[in-house]
């Protein structure tokens, strides 16, 4: 995963490089200013005698027009970049907190002899800690009953006696889940034969 950051970074580093130099470039053409030639309009045709050939400029424009293309997916690029960051940037806490999560229910699924009070306020507990990483993008794959799918099942085991037919997700041994459509960590699970 550290090899994919640096490998983008680095890309980064050298499309910007690339696209200052291409920048300097376009400034010393058009003087800063737009215009090809000192004193003329920027859109009028060079004159016989004024030293630039019509396919000279043309080549120039095209130059630049490509230039502005490169920038404007340097932007969108930089800015699919940042949203990303933002949307996954409590993945790896939030990915240590469903052990957590996981201790809360195998506890809450073996109820102890302790009163009624205890087990209904552990659940509001639960109930409470899920709603704050439900706000933070959380959601819990479902998977019992579902289609095996690779890319959000983690199959574990093969079970031949199952009511489920083929292929089907039979049991659910740890619960998968998604931040912001992405999965953290996928479900393992039972399949049935």
């Amino acid at each position: 995963m550290s090899n994919n950051k640096e490998s983008r970074k680095k890309e980064s580093k050298q499309v910007k490089q690339e696209v200052l130099e291409e920048v300097e470039e376009v400034e010393e053409l058009f003087d800063g200013g737009g215009a090809s030639v000192e004193g003329q309009d920027p859109g009028a045709r060079p004159e016989e005698g004024s030293g630039q050939e019509p396919d000279q400029e043309d080549g120039q424009n095209t130059k630049y027009l490509r230039l502005m293309a490169d920038f404007q997916n340097y932007k969108r690029r930089s800015e699919k970049e940042k949203s990303d960051i933002y949307s996954y940037a409590n993945e790896k806490l939030i990915n240590e907190l469903l052990s957590v999560i996981d201790d809360f229910e195998r506890a809450l699924a073996h109820e102890p002899d302790a009163s009624g009070n205890f087990v209904e306020g552990m659940f509001m507990i639960l109930k409470n800690f899920r709603g704050i990483l439900e706000k933070s993008g959380l959601t819990e794959i479902e998977a019992l009953g579902a289609d095996f799918d690779p890319n959000v099942h983690n199959a574990v085991m093969a079970d031949a006696g199952s009511s489920y037919e083929s292929g089907k997700v039979c049991d659910v041994i740890q619960k998968g889940y998604k931040l912001n459509n992405k999965v953290i960590r996928p479900s393992m699970v039972r399949v049935a034969e």
